[in-house]
């Protein structure tokens, strides 16, 4: 009975094997195509990351750097429209190099300078396409697009922009600053409650912040 048993077996292995064959003879071109396809995808994948992705990062990181000097020395005209010397400027910057992490630096520079020049809704268009998910540069350029707001008299939008920036920031360098502006506006807006909220998790969060040592004037001046 055993003998009959694994004589069935290895007749089923012998026709599971036979099929297999069979399927690999009759679609052994699309298979032979279809893995030439894979290793043409993955080494293309890495050739174009050798020649042009990574040269592409570093050229874009060059073109940068100067105006990177300008705007730490608050030459926000050079450092957004380029010099006589040869220096592109962000706004070209972050055009010319879209797709590489230089491009898009470019975008939240040149944001932030055009807010520096008045010129809020242009730099609205470049901070919301500014992509940034650390706690110190994304939420300043989300702090950036509220000052923007609140230059435009967009007070409901600017504290909203505050306010998120505060959250996604969770930490007593940026979060205070975030919520004190926020506070100031709800005020304007005849939003008091709110404002005491704002400057309270200040008190009660950042407590060792610079901004938390006279937030009780604020505190006081938003609940009479």
């Amino acid at each position: 009975m055993a003998e009959n048993k694994n004589s069935q077996d290895s007749l089923n292995v012998d026709n599971a094997l036979s099929q297999s064959e069979a399927f690999i003879i009759k679609y052994k071109n699309a298979i032979m195509y279809t893995l030439l396809a894979i290793v043409i995808i993955i080494a293309g994948f890495f050739l174009y990351r050798k020649y042009v992705s990574v040269p592409k990062e570093e050229k874009a990181s060059a073109a940068l750097f100067p105006g990177e000097n300008y705007f730490a020395q608050d030459d926000f005209e050079s450092a957004l429209n380029g010099d006589k010397a040869g220096y592109k400027g962000f706004k070209k910057i972050a055009d010319e190099y879209s797709g590489t992490k230089a491009g898009n630096l470019a975008k939240g520079y040149a944001g932030i300078c055009l807010a520096h020049e008045g010129k809020y809704q242009e730099a609205i268009n470049y901070l919301q396409e500014f992509k940034a998910e650390d706690q110190m540069v994304g939420p300043a350029a989300i702090g950036a697009l509220g000052d923007c707001y609140a230059g435009l008299n967009q007070l409901e939008k600017a504290t909203d922009k505050y306010m998120e920036a505060a959250k996604k920031a969770d930490n007593n360098s940026l979060s205070p600053i975030f919520l004190l502006k926020a506070g100031e506006l709800y005020e304007k807006l005849g939003k008091n409650d709110e404002a005491v909220k704002a400057y309270t998790e200040i008190k009660d969060k950042y407590f060792n912040s610079y901004a938390a040592m006279e937030i009780d004037k604020y505190i006081e001046r938003a609940t009479k």
